[in-house]
């Protein structure tokens, strides 16, 4: 196994326009570009004449009065979800205000949210955020022209959903898979054993492309899921090998793992590897001083 992945950064981005990425689906980016959004977060456009958007974004007034101009004559029906991160659903009460539709998303989740260091938290989470209509998985959401089968795929938050695209092999995969980066899993918002539980759903499926919530078409939706589960199945051994060295803190372990990563992602990388260890502690392969959180120490169970 490698921990490298074949990510893909070459994206053309013209903020405010809408661009067909597929028939039917039209895409217009969020001038929010930063460390954790690549780009900036990607709103869909599904179908025409009646549409459905996807992910309204950040409230952002420039990329809400660009949606709206783009779907201009049209009726927008729904405003989809994937997951409460501020984002992705911020603009939707006030996209709902310029142009209408239904606000759907899984909805409250009655567990912790936000992420347990200070840059993260609340910062990007909305944990007050509810829709006007809860979806779950198994519901299909429909439109004139289109249906969308409704995913849950908990892991880089409990709320996560991704859309499929019926008939067309397109799944609309939100932050769960991205083309760009591995997905942040930053506990108690992630989960490391329901990521990777959400992956492996995936895997029976014979989807033809999937569309992030950041960065480009994803062509090879399989193999990059395959990829994404081997690249955690290898971070957990790297994990293992440093608490058999004697590295048996979070900070030590990040400082051997990610030393060339930019500081502005460290937290982030704290996060995951407390997420690996907390699934490892669930499996018996690890103990903590105490509940484990960034501070705690951690050794290895005797096989």
């Amino acid at each position: 196994m490698s921990a490298e992945l074949a990510f893909n950064r070459s994206v053309d981005v013209d903020y405010g326009v809408a661009q067909e990425v597929a028939p039917g689906v039209r895409r217009i980016v969020a001038n929010n570009p930063g460390p954790y959004t690549f780009l900036g977060t990607n709103t869909y456009l599904v179908g025409t004449g009646q549409v459905a958007v996807i992910d309204p974004g950040p409230l952002d007034e420039q990329h809400l009065i660009a949606i709206a101009k783009a779907i201009a004559g049209e009726r927008l029906t729904h405003i989809l979800i994937t997951h409460s991160h501020r984002d992705h659903c911020d603009g939707a009460r006030a996209l709902q205000a310029l142009a209408g539709g239904e606000i759907a998303a899984f909805g409250p989740t009655g567990s912790a949210r936000g992420a347990g260091a200070p840059g993260l938290g609340y910062a990007f989470v909305d944990p007050a955020f509810v829709p006007d209509q809860t979806i779950a998985d198994g519901d299909t959401v429909r439109g004139p022209g289109f249906a969308l089968d409704v995913l849950h795929m908990p892991g880089h938050a409990p709320d996560h959903l991704c859309f499929a695209l019926v008939g067309k092999r397109t799944v609309f995969t939100g932050d769960h898979v991205m083309g760009w980066n591995t997905t942040v899993i930053a506990p108690p918002e992630g989960n490391m054993a329901s990521f990777l539980a959400s992956l492996e759903k995936l895997m029976p499926r014979h989807d033809k492309m999937f569309l992030p919530g950041h960065g480009g078409r994803i062509q090879t939706p399989q193999r990059v899921v395959k990829a994404y589960i081997m690249h955690r199945k290898w971070r957990e051994q790297t994990i293992l090998t440093c608490l058999d060295e004697g590295d048996c803190t979070i900070p030590r372990i990040v400082a051997r793992l990610y030393g060339t990563l930019d500081a502005g992602l460290k937290e982030a990388a704290a996060l995951s590897v407390l997420a690996h260890l907390e699934h490892l502690i669930s499996r018996d392969l690890v103990s903590a001083e105490g509940a484990p959180c960034l501070s705690s120490a951690f050794c290895p169970r005797p096989s």
